[in-house]
């Protein structure tokens, strides 16, 4: 029996329906439903343990969205033949939902919590990351697990004009402006995405037209909750407290603490140490046989510097490193620092630094999509690499996390909308940043040392990028709130906010936001995209000073490429039978050559370690893909020689006949001792048989012509060169017909 199935719906504005669904699958998670839009069904659980581990005060929560390859009706690649680990894609999904949830529970809710998300069937006009968020709330919502939700989700982009929530494949690729946002029934929580340098205004409409969808999604989780009997959630206990012993340490050490944060310093090792003293003092004082809870007096102690530090950027209108709320780090950057990579920048703002890469491939280092829901290639890749030295700490080497996942992604969404299109520059791109110092802000240290990278290499880029990450420290009771440029790790930890917007002079190119307060208003989030922007447009200008636009010309060392267009129907003649012309050319050139089937045209790329291979594979494609034309001139080489006659190669894998009375002006009785097979000729094509399609090539109109004999008289030498022209082209043509047998007998 399936008597408890409960079912909701709702529209969006154009009329598509949502459904979902809970009672029917996987019920003995906490949690699950099935939320459904067009053929797109996805599966979310979330189960959570009674109990928190012993000393742990933080939420260990797990949030993993994976894609079926069966909900597409695929089979997966490789050899297990069954999905594997997560891949970037769904990482990233995986992160958009994770930064979404996580805020919303208690702040003392410690148990392990895992939250499971599938995609069980797969439609490409209904996407499914628009939808990850609210499945993972819905589930919460008919969950006895505490949650301040519920939560949703929505992908808004902007298209001619119009703002459009979770819009088709077709019109989020010809977007202007693509955000996934995430709210609650009254704030914003998440924004993510990129655009193709929009204003601040229209980044804040789009969230505003999210917003108005998102309330809808709320309210229908609500009603979803109370129809299965799920208002009242578990009760817990997940932290020891000790309120006296909170009394002593706040009374004793929060003034001291605020004091050490005044006497303000740069480094932010000095202030750790300056923090350290006082905590170590503290515990060093406690005799043998205390009975104080170190656990709880470290906790204590973290909320003293949370809220000391806060309380002084308020009270002093200064950050804990002494700038001015809008004032960003020292900044210095170098260009060409590599001296063997095809381009490199080293990028340091303040305490933050990245070394990045620029390096050039062709179509065969594309990186290959082979997922569920889409099959193909990338040629552009940007990889962020985050190791422990870069904060002075001991860190295992085990491969990115998704931290690195995600910010690599940002990244490259900043840069992606100024890489040039392909027909300008065919490359495959590889970015790589390596972070070797950081102290907040190394995913927009990554977007600034990577625009200066392409310019370095020569990649002929829209316009140079910058990126700063913004915050905000707020008071609720007060009303008081300071709006952070540049912010530092420490103020990213005790903020409110954590913004990362990037961009070009002219507008927005992708940004980033985590609002960890409730009650942010639009009038707050516009002021903060405007002082994002004065920053933004600060670092570009240092970075101006380094490198203002793209290099003229790729490195000497960096390959070379053309891109020829050729007619369809010559791409078989390009790559010969089985091959064998197009890997001749390659190994005789040294150069790659790549042919693309697109636009009922065949697109070829050649790339090569310099320019003269690139020359010289450019001109042999180009001659296979020519159309002889008569009266043109060719170096053409000797194939095979007949009695009446030469095959000559006047262009690849094409052969015409240079006859006997054609090679010289003189009169030939025979080939013997003429030409050779391999001699290299200058011919001209003089006839192309309309029938047959025969070519008749001619040496000998190229070839000076023989002055008439001395004392022949001017009218009878005239007759008699006629009646000899006559004659000789009778017998040419009796010998024409003569050859023509003889050929079709050789060819026989």
């Amino acid at each position: 029996m399936q008597s408890n199935i409960i079912t909701k719906s709702f529209r969006l504005e154009d009329g598509r329906e949502i459904t979902i669904e809970t009672g029917k699958l996987a019920r003995q998670a906490d949690g699950a439903v099935v939320v459904r839009m067009g053929n797109t069904m996805l599966l979310a659980t979330v189960v959570s343990n009674k109990e928190a581990k012993a000393e742990v005060d933080f939420l260990p929560l797990s949030v993993d969205y994976q894609e079926k390859f069966a909900s597409a009706g695929r089979i997966p690649g490789g050899f297990l033949k069954r999905e594997g680990r997560l891949s970037d894609h769904e990482i990233l999904i995986s992160r958009l939902v994770d930064r979404a949830i996580r805020p919303m529970f208690p702040d003392d809710y410690h148990a392990d919590t895992q939250i499971n998300i599938s995609l069980i069937s797969a439609d490409k006009e209904a996407l499914p990351d628009a939808l990850a968020a609210l499945a993972a709330s819905a589930a919460l919502a008919v969950s006895d697990i505490p949650f301040n939700g519920p939560i949703s989700e929505v992908r808004v982009i902007k298209l001619d004009g119009q703002y459009l929530v979770n819009p088709t494949t077709q019109q989020r690729d010809e977007a202007q402006l693509d955000l996934i946002v995430a709210g609650t029934i009254d704030n914003i929580l998440m924004v993510e995405g990129e655009s193709k340098e929009v204003s601040e205004d229209e980044m804040l409409e789009a969230i505003a037209t999210a917003h108005r969808a998102i309330k809808q999604q709320c309210q229908v989780q609500v009603e979803l909750m109370q129809e299965a009997g799920k208002t009242q959630k578990r009760e817990y206990n997940h932290e020891d407290n000790d309120p006296e012993l909170r009394q002593y340490l706040f009374d004793t050490y929060y003034k001291r603490i605020y004091d050490a944060i005044a006497d303000i310093s740069d480094n932010k090792n000095d202030r750790k140490e300056k923090y350290k003293a006082i905590k170590d003092e503290y515990f060093n004082s406690l005799p043998e046989d205390h009975t104080v809870n170190k656990f709880v007096a470290n906790r204590y102690f973290s909320a003293m510097h949370w809220k000391a530090s806060r309380d002084f950027t308020l009270d002093a209108k200064k950050r804990v490193d002494g700038r001015q709320y809008n004032e960003i780090r020292p900044i210095w950057s170098e260009v060409d620092y590599l001296p063997a990579a095809h381009g490199s920048a080293l990028f340091t703002r303040g305490e933050t630094q990245s070394l990045t890469t620029v390096t050039l491939g062709t179509k065969l280092d594309e990186q290959l999509i082979d997922s569920a829901m889409q099959v193909g290639s990338h040629k552009f890749i940007l990889h962020y690499n985050f190791p422990g030295f870069s904060t002075g700490e001991v860190k295992p080497n085990r491969g990115p996390g998704r931290r690195e996942v995600g910010h690599g992604n940002l990244a490259l969404r900043a840069l992606k909308a100024v890489i040039p299109a392909h027909d300008q520059n065919p490359y495959t791109i590889r970015i790589v940043s390596d972070i070797l110092e950081s102290n907040g802000s190394s995913s927009m240290a990554t977007v600034c040392a990577g625009a200066l990278a392409l310019m370095d290499a020569g990649v002929q880029i829209k316009a140079p990028v910058s990126g700063i990450a913004m915050g905000m420290i707020s008071d609720a009771e007060t009303g008081r709130y300071a709006i952070l440029s540049d912010i530092l790790g420490d103020e990213d930890h005790l903020g409110d906010m954590d913004f990362k917007v990037t961009g070009t002079a002219e507008g927005i190119t992708a940004c980033q936001m985590d609002i960890k307060v409730d009650g942010l208003s639009f009038d707050v989030l516009r002021e903060a995209l405007l002082q994002a922007k004065e920053g933004r447009l600060h670092i570009l200008n240092k970075m101006k000073e380094t490198l203002a636009q793209p290099r003229a010309e790729f490195k000497q060392h960096a390959p070379r490429f053309v891109v020829l267009t050729i007619p369809k129907d010559m791409i078989g003649a390009v790559i010969g039978p089985g091959g064998k012309v197009i890997q001749e050319i390659q190994r005789e050139t040294g150069a790659t050559i790549i042919i693309e089937e697109k636009d009922d045209m065949g697109h070829v790329s050649i790339f090569g370690s310099d320019g003269e291979s690139v020359e010289s594979a450019r001109m042999r494609v180009s001659n296979i893909a020519a159309v002889p034309e008569v009266g043109s001139v060719y170096e053409g080489k000797v194939k095979s020689i007949m009695p009446f006659g030469a095959f000559v190669e006047f262009m690849p894998g094409k052969d015409g006949l240079l006859h006997i009375s054609e090679i010289k002006w003189e009169r030939l009785e025979n080939m013997e001792g003429v030409l050779e097979q391999g001699e290299e000729i200058t011919v001209k094509l003089i006839e192309i048989d309309r029938k047959t399609g025969k070519y008749r090539l001619s040496r000998k109109v190229l070839l000076p012509k023989p002055e008439r004999a001395e004392g022949a008289s001017e009218g009878g030498g005239e007759r008699s060169e006629r009646r000899s022209d006559r004659g000789e082209g009778r017998n040419d043509r009796r010998d024409d017909r003569r050859d023509d047998r003889s050929d079709r007998n050789n060819r026989r």
